[in-house]
């Protein structure tokens, strides 16, 4: 029978693979600027200083790059709430300085993003702004959570991230948009590497355990969603325009990572991770 291991004992085991794999992270990552991204040349002052406000008439992105656009600045205006969820568990030596390296990275993207929708003028910037003040007060806040299962959630968070800025460069709507996303998509990528290589630590530390993680955090996952102006929910929408399908899931975010952690040709496994495996066994059918 396996040991089990407290959060504490785990965050001590694994701070050696934080920062190798921060190192590793670090030295993979572009050192891209979010200001090469904006058609600086394209914006103009709105009617607060003299001059014109927006019109529908002024974007030239289709529907569904905007919709797409939108949802992604405005989860990644909420960083504040997951910085907070993902600093509560991992406060302390190079898993700290992940956090802040994730948060930057983050933080990054939300100001690609808006600086491009505003001097474009892509997007109504006050329909954006109400939306954005609605979505911040609202906030986020994920159930308690074991460090393993906060690993695995955010490594099927980021992969789905990656997807949905991949199909959303799959448009094609103009060449700067697909640039766009497809920086923020090999972003998430990196960042999906990071949380699964711990995640592939942890298995090998505390077999049961990860495996039982891994086997919660897919049964509740939950992409972050946005309420949008008009009510409509982002993952539904997302879903109709196949920017991102939930149903796909399994196929698309659970599969390469199960087959990355080798889940169903590990032999460490005790009852519990038996359990876990057989839950995930019926989930990929």
């Amino acid at each position: 029978m396996q040991s089990v291991l407290t959060d504490r004992e785990l965050l001590e085991k694994l701070a050696d693979e934080v920062e190798l794999n921060l190192g590793r992270h670090i030295a993979a990552a572009a050192g891209w600027q979010p200001h090469d991204y904006v058609p600086w040349d394209d914006g103009r002052n709105f009617a607060f200083l003299g001059g014109t406000d927006w019109e529908p008439g002024q974007s030239e992105l289709g529907e569904v790059a905007k919709l797409a656009l939108t949802v992604s600045v405005l989860i990644a205006d909420n960083l504040p709430s997951y910085h907070r969820e993902l600093g509560k568990y991992l406060r302390i030596g190079p898993w700290w300085r992940w956090v802040g390296r994730w948060t930057a990275e983050e933080n990054r993207h939300e100001i690609m993003i808006r600086n491009y929708l505003m001097v474009t003028r892509s997007v109504d910037p006050v329909e954006l702004e109400r939306t954005r003040m609605a979505h911040m007060t609202t906030g986020f806040r994920r159930p308690a959570m074991h460090l393993l299962d906060v690993l695995a959630a955010c490594a099927f968070e980021e992969s789905a991230a990656a997807i949905r800025h991949r199909n959303t460069a799959a448009l094609a709507e103009n060449p700067l948009v697909t640039t766009i996303a497809e920086r923020l998509a090999a972003d998430d990528e990196l960042q999906s590497v990071f949380f699964a290589n711990l995640v592939a630590a942890a298995l090998d530390l505390a077999p049961d355990q990860a495996a039982r993680a891994i086997a919660d955090r897919i049964a509740d996952f939950r992409v972050p969603e946005v309420t949008l102006a008009d009510g409509r929910n982002s993952t539904d929408v997302l879903a109709e325009a196949g920017i991102y399908d939930p149903r796909r899931e399994g196929e698309l975010v659970f599969a390469p990572l199960l087959e990355r952690w080798n889940i169903f040709s590990r032999t460490d496994f005790g009852e519990a991770g038996e359990s876990a495996r057989a839950e995930l066994a019926r989930l990929r059918r």
